[in-house]
């Protein structure tokens, strides 16, 4: 489901304007994003928690030359299912 899917069906199922659903996935979305970048975790009860994880850096290999090439260590977010949703998707 892409986010104007999202906005789509949350509209048309509680009879809210796709303007003012867009605003408040946007929010929610950008929400989360600033409290990653601030390296909170986020935890939807039912739903999952966001977290972000640290990358140790690495050799990977350039695809077109086959060259060894340094790869830095990053943050990367990273979801883990509650169980809620594990048992819903398990039925």
């Amino acid at each position: 489901m892409t986010k104007s899917e999202l906005i789509e069906h949350i509209s048309e199922n509680e009879k809210i304007s796709k303007v003012r659903v867009e605003a408040g996935v946007n929010a929610i979305f950008e929400s989360m994003a600033f409290a990653l970048i601030k390296n909170k975790r986020i935890e939807v009860r039912g739903f999952g928690t966001f977290t972000n994880r640290q990358r140790d850096s690495r050799v990977g290999r350039n695809p077109k030359t086959g060259e060894p090439v340094q790869i830095p260590s990053k943050k990367v977010p990273f979801f883990k299912a509650g169980k809620i949703l594990k048992e819903f998707l398990n039925q």
